[in-house]
């Protein structure tokens, strides 16, 4: 899936796949949730804008790529607060057969 082909792009060869929201918890002295959230704004507020404008149509590729940018925040998110609350680790909770079937 699209999270398993971005994961290289955004963590390099870093093994942790949410390092880069630790790296901007870091520097906002912040929580990893926090700077996810932040990061997330911005695919739904673009969604947002896209169900608000004046404009009648969007392509339905372009309404497919908002809705799974925001998608994959969610399931991002889901990987960054689980830790704290169960034992399983960022890579287990990312997996293509854990996001496939929804584990929680």
């Amino acid at each position: 899936g699209l999270l398993i082909q971005k994961a290289k792009e955004y963590t390099g060869d870093n093994p942790d796949r949410l390092s880069a929201f630790k790296a901007a918890a870091a520097i906002q002295d912040s929580t990893p949730q926090r700077a996810l959230a932040g990061m997330m704004a911005k695919h739904i507020i673009s969604i947002y804008d896209m169900c608000f404008t004046d404009r009648k149509t969007f392509e339905l590729a372009v309404w497919e790529e908002k809705i799974t940018d925001s998608l994959n925040y969610l399931f991002l998110l889901k990987a960054v607060i689980k830790p704290a609350n169960k034992k399983s680790s960022p890579q287990e909770d990312l997996s293509e057969k854990n996001l496939q079937r929804g584990s929680w």
